[in-house]
C-alpha cells in the first residue's frame, strides 16, 4: 500500500492513519472497530469463548466455533463488510507502522517494566513474560504503540495492566509477522498481525481486538471485548477473574 508521510502535532503518521493523541480512536480503526476478532483466511474456535464485538473473516469465508463459543454481535463469514473492515484495519496497521519512535526496546522482555505513552519499537520479535504495566499518567487519549518487526509471544500467565488513566486511551500491537498469547495471559489492546494470532487457553483481550490481515485467528475459551466499563475512578489497576478463569483487568474510561 502507498502512503505518504505527515507529521501531525509531533507525531509522524501516513496519510491514511490521520489522527493525532487527541483524536477518537474508532476513527484508528474506523469500520474494523465494531470488530472484536477479525481474521483474513480463518477464524477458529474451541471451547467456551465469549466475544464482546462482530466476529469476522476476509477474504476467507471460513468460521468455526460457535457454538459452543458465544458472540454478543454478528459474525461475518466473508462478504463487504469484513472485506471493508480488512481495508481500514491494513490502513491503519500501516499508519501504526510509520509514527516516529519515542523509544527502542529491541531484545528488552516487556515483563516487569513499567511505560508511559509514547512509541515503543522492536527490531524483531518481542517477548512478554509476566506483568506489563501501563501508565497513562492521568492524561486524556494517551496513547501506547508497539512497533514490532516479526512476532509477538507472551508467556503463561503474563498481564498487561493500565494504570492512571482519563479518557479515550489507546493501545496498539503492531505485528510484523504473528502473535501468540500464552495461557491465561491478562491483555489490554488492539493486536493488528500481519500474519496470524493465536490465542491459548484462557488468554483473554480487554480493551481491544484481535485482527489478522492474512492469516487466521485461533481461540480456546477466551474472553475477547472491543469495549470498555466505564467507571467515575478511570481505569482500574484491579485484576479480577473472568468467566473462563482467566485473571483479566477490570478496564474503564478507555476506547482504544
Amino acid at each position: 500500500m502507498e502512503y505518504k508521510i505527515l507529521v501531525v502535532s509531533g507525531i509522524m503518521v501516513s496519510a491514511a492513519f490521520l489522527f493525532s493523541p487527541s483524536a477518537v480512536f474508532a476513527q484508528v480503526l474506523d469500520t474494523a472497530d465494531n470488530f472484536a476478532v477479525l481474521g483474513g483466511s480463518t477464524q477458529t474456535n474451541t471451547g467456551s469463548s465469549d466475544v464482546s464485538g462482530d466476529v469476522g473473516v476476509s477474504p476467507g469465508t471460513s468460521i468455526t466455533g460457535y457454538p459452543p463459543g458465544t458472540v454478543n454481535g454478528t459474525i461475518y463469514s466473508g462478504g463487504a463488510v469484513p472485506q471493508q473492515a480488512e481495508v481500514d484495519a491494513t490502513a491503519a496497521y500501516n499508519g501504526l507502522a510509520g509514527m516516529a519512535v519515542t523509544s527502542t526496546l529491541t531484545g528488552e522482555d516487556l515483563g516487569g517494566l513499567t511505560l508511559t505513552p509514547g512509541v515503543y519499537t522492536f527490531s524483531s520479535s518481542a517477548q512478554l513474560t509476566g506483568p506489563l504495566t501501563l501508565n497513562a499518567e492521568g492524561l486524556n487519549n494517551a496513547v501506547f504503540t508497539f512497533q514490532i518487526g516479526s512476532t509477538l509471544t507472551t508467556a503463561s500467565a503474563s498481564s498487561v495492566t493500565l494504570i492512571n488513566a482519563g479518557s479515550n486511551d489507546g493501545v496498539f500491537w503492531q505485528v510484523g509477522s504473528s502473535a501468540t498469547l500464552g495461557t491465561n495471559t491478562s491483555f489490554i489492546g488492539n493486536i493488528l498481525a500481519d500474519q496470524s494470532i493465536t490465542l491459548t487457553t484462557g488468554a483473554d483481550i480487554s480493551c481491544g481486538r484481535a485482527i489478522a490481515l492474512d492469516g487466521a485467528v485461533t481461540m480456546d475459551t477466551n474472553d475477547i471485548s472491543n469495549s470498555c466499563v466505564t467507571s467515575t475512578n478511570g481505569f482500574d489497576s484491579g485484576l479480577t477473574l473472568g468467566p473462563n478463569g482467566g485473571v483479566v483487568p477490570t478496564p474503564a474510561n478507555c476506547s482504544p
